[in-house]
């Protein structure tokens, strides 16, 4: 069986240039066929998009602006908005956006006040835009916040999502399940509870594999460097959890990916 994947959720300009392009050159002998590659704000967008350009075919790029840092001060937002119109022909996707909530965790554990909703304007206008150019979400919405997106994707007529590494409750995940948005699962559900009743729950037909590279994972892969290829050990734990064959699994999840992002 030749293994394929595709990691649906990474942050390539978190990793060393050098290291990221000896990642995507070696892409293929991995058994991953393409990344969504993710931005964090304007300048995260310039180099995703350079990486695109130059990876064409690896490297999806979604354009965004990550919630689990300060709102853009002094008209940071409209400049993002901006850069985005002007590469609207290169717009895969949007991401990552979504709200703040170990943020506002965090404050709450020090007696800080959190104003979520200057968050929660700025991922409307995300919503919006991807409504308009018909484009996916990628997601960051866990726990509280998660029906809080919902509803703006809902108002909005938004189809295309994709919650990725979801956390939260089951009525959460039912109304999820129903609008057809798809969630995606890292490699720490080899070893987290939490994340194998997220797979047991969800339907296969709309899960996807990610890594949210460089982020660094526990169990049998504590001291690695998270690579798109540990998407392969996705694969199989979703296989056992659904008790289906590797290959019935792989091959679903890479056809959802291509589904959902164009592939």
């Amino acid at each position: 069986m030749r293994r394929r994947a595709i990691d649906t959720h990474i942050h390539l300009d978190g990793y060393d240039e050098s290291r990221c392009e000896s990642v995507l050159d070696g892409l293929r002998e991995e058994g991953i066929d393409a990344v969504v590659a993710v931005s964090m704000g304007l300048e995260s967008c310039g180099k995703t998009l350079s990486l695109a350009r130059r990876y064409p075919d690896r490297v999806l790029p979604a354009f965004g602006f990550h919630p689990e840092q300060p709102i853009p001060p002094d008209g940071g937002a409209e400049r993002l908005f901006r850069w985005l119109e002007e590469h609207r022909s290169e717009v895969k996707a949007i991401g990552e956006v979504g709200l703040p909530y170990f943020s506002r965790m965090e404050a709450a554990a020090a007696g800080r006040t959190f104003d979520i909703a200057p968050y929660v304007r700025l991922l409307e206008r995300f919503v919006a835009l991807a409504a308009q150019w018909n484009v996916p979400l990628a997601l960051h919405a866990v726990h509280d916040d998660a029906p809080i997106v919902c509803d703006l994707l809902e108002k909005h007529g938004v189809t295309k999502a994709h919650f990725h590494w979801f956390k939260g409750d089951e009525r959460t995940l039912s109304r999820m399940m129903d609008a057809g948005y798809y969630v995606s699962v890292t490699p720490e559900c080899v070893y987290d509870a939490e994340t194998q009743a997220v797979i047991r729950r969800y339907p296969l037909s709309l899960l996807l594999t990610e890594t949210d590279g460089p982020w660094p994972f526990e169990g049998p892969f504590a001291g690695q460097e998270t690579h798109p290829r540990m998407v392969h050990h996705v694969v199989e734990c979703i296989a056992r959890m659904k008790e289906v064959s590797v290959f019935e699994a792989q091959e679903r999840l890479y056809a959802n990916a291509k589904q959902l992002y164009g592939l």
